[in-house]
């Protein structure tokens, strides 16, 4: 028996070990470059709806999804919530303050059952230190984040509802369909109100671009759609 369970020790040890060098942080070390961080970058499994942080915390400067997803989003005054950034498994996000990437006003939430790690701000800094390839593609990971809030921030500045909406469901369907995502779930990944999306949904259904079911939508037309999204206003 005892065998038997060093044996899955061993295992869960050496999975962990493989995970890391799978992830675009770890992807030139080795596993035995890998081996000195082994009890420091901890692993666990979360329920979705789990809040990994709130505004004005901090701890672990580092989560990598392992499997699963998670959003960092910001609550307004009247507790409307704007989802800025979805992680995808296999990213990074977190509080990186090291380098100039604050997290401190945001919430980060799994959406769905996940597992993480966590790496703690003293071996993000050793990692920085000893290992440039280590920095370079964190730096990589973090602007590709900033050009994707800038390109957010250009949509909500120059472009209507309609054309967002659009450019929103031609990027997220699947085979055509988009399933899983409530009214409530887009209006947040737009910055509006549900009922503001709900409109927006029923005006592209009435032009015939897209079918609205229970937690499913599917494009009919997806170049109409394209067109939508092309324009700046509407």
């Amino acid at each position: 028996m005892t065998d038997h369970n060093e044996a899955g020790i061993e295992q869960r040890h050496l999975l962990k070990l493989q995970y890391l060098q799978a992830n675009e942080l770890f992807c030139d070390f080795d596993l035995e470059q890998l081996e000195v961080f082994h009890d420091t970058i901890q692993m666990r499994t979360c329920r979705a709806g789990h809040v990994f942080f709130r505004p004005g915390e901090t701890g672990e400067v580092i989560f990598m999804l392992k499997e699963g997803s998670a959003q960092l989003y910001r609550l307004s005054a009247d507790g409307r919530k704007f989802v800025f950034v979805s992680v995808p498994a296999g990213a990074v996000f977190g509080e990186m303050s090291c380098i100039g990437q604050g997290m401190y006003d945001c919430f980060a939430e799994a959406s769905e059952d996940s597992v993480i790690c966590t790496m703690s701000r003293s071996d993000v800094t050793r990692l920085i230190h000893q290992h440039p390839a280590f920095a370079v593609r964190l730096l990589e990971s973090v602007g590709r984040r900033m050009v994707h809030a800038e390109r957010q921030l250009e949509d909500l500045a120059f472009r209507g509802l309609i054309p967002r909406l659009a450019t929103f469901l031609l990027e997220q369907a699947r085979d055509g369909e988009l399933s899983g995502l409530s009214h409530q779930d887009i209006a947040e990944r737009l910055g509006v109100y549900r009922e503001t999306a709900t409109y927006a949904l029923s005006e592209l259904r009435r032009a015939g671009l897209i079918e609205i079911g229970r937690r499913r939508i599917r494009v009919v037309d997806a170049e109409g759609l394209q067109d939508h999204a092309a324009k700046a206003e509407l």
